[in-house]
């Protein structure tokens, strides 16, 4: 099959090869054929080795497709199910999954390298991993039963892949961990895809004000489109949280991953507000905070993984969200390529000219 290989931490470009196999499948696993994937800056960053993800690998980790074979053992999904991956699937059985905190589950990244395919024939055929455990930069995957999640048969291919991460993440930002209510004032920096999906949960939520703020133009201007009340560059966001009555915002939504941003979001927010924080950064990339600040302040610091909550349920109701047209998935799709052009989407990411590009995999 076809599939897009990096050869090693910090190469910009991807080798899309003819000769890749998956490897793996047996009892608790499934085959997905894959038709529709999409670029998700997380890619980028295990690319350049801000996300550890050891290489040879296959990166790409929102894809929609296909179930064409299952594992004895496995419940729940069938052959022909249309399913969409889930890159940290809950286990059900850990603490934090009894908890119900199912998207803190790391027990899937013990697999972080673990072999998901092969290049090459022979015996110079070489193993690589999937990009956290899927690998959706391929015509196949091959995964464990619990990193699929069903949606509907009539639902697009290419809309359900931007479920997998993006839009979960950032709609489940803003209903399950700040849980914006009626009425607040909502600033949201980065206007990428993540940042795109907040506003969306933001005005689903029924804030008053969002503004976002993002040093490219034409982003913020296209952040309006999706419910965005106003938009500023970084340079103008301290005079727009000052102008308002409280002095901040109720909450202020981190959706870059840089310790820069997170203190501009922190000095946005009103006394008494959140930061939320959903950007993955660097290890060494360190914010500072006063503890004078801290304690008189008592500012909220929210970090938000995965949507903070039930992976299942965020999906779920980003599903009913969309089918109700209370949510646009169609529009933040920018750019359309074939893995074949994979390397021009990410330049046009890297840009910052796309929001979402779907990469189809036939």
């Amino acid at each position: 099959m076809r599939a897009a290989i990096l050869h090693q931490t910090g190469q910009d470009k991807l080798e899309v090869r003819d000769d890749v196999e998956t490897v793996g499948f047996g009892p608790g696993r499934v085959r997905v054929r894959l038709r529709a994937t999409s670029l998700c800056h997380s890619d980028l960053s295990a690319m350049s080795g801000v996300l550890p993800q050891p290489a040879p690998f296959v990166p790409g980790h929102e894809g929609a497709g296909d179930v064409t074979e299952v594992g004895e053992g496995v419940a729940g999904v069938a052959v022909g199910d249309r399913v969409v991956l889930c890159w940290m699937p809950p286990c059900g059985v850990c603490p934090h999954c009894r908890r119900g905190q199912g998207h803190l589950c790391v027990t899937s990244l013990r697999r972080l390298g673990a072999p998901g395919f092969t290049f090459g024939s022979g015996e110079a055929a070489v193993e690589a991993s999937g990009f956290y455990g899927t690998g959706t930069f391929a015509q196949e995957v091959v995964v464990p039963a619990g990193s699929v999640i069903k949606v509907p048969g009539d639902m697009p291919y290419e809309l359900a892949a931007l479920i997998g991460c993006g839009v979960t993440t950032g709609v489940g930002a803003a209903v399950n961990t700040a849980r914006v209510e009626p009425g607040a004032s909502v600033a949201v920096i980065g206007a990428g895809g993540v940042g795109v999906a907040v506003v969306q949960g933001a005005r689903v939520c029924g804030a008053a004000r969002i503004t976002v703020v993002d040093p490219v133009e034409s982003r913020r201007e296209r952040a309006l489109g999706f419910g965005a009340t106003d938009a500023v560059a970084p340079e103008g966001l301290k005079a727009a949280a000052k102008g308002l009555e409280a002095g901040g915002y109720d909450y202020v939504f981190e959706a870059v991953g840089r310790a820069a941003t997170v203190r501009a979001a922190y000095d946005a927010t009103r006394r008494g507000g959140a930061v939320v924080v959903i950007g993955a950064g660097a290890w060494d990339d360190q914010v500072g905070f006063s503890m004078a600040e801290l304690f008189f302040n008592e500012k909220r610091i929210l970090p938000s993984m995965y949507g903070g909550g039930d992976v299942l349920r965020t999906a779920a109701r980003v599903i009913e969200l969309w089918r109700a047209g209370r949510i646009d998935l169609a529009g933040m799709i920018t750019h359309r390529v074939g893995l074949a052009d994979v390397n021009e989407a990410i330049a046009q990411m890297r840009s910052g000219e796309a929001l979402r590009t779907v990469i189809t995999l036939d």
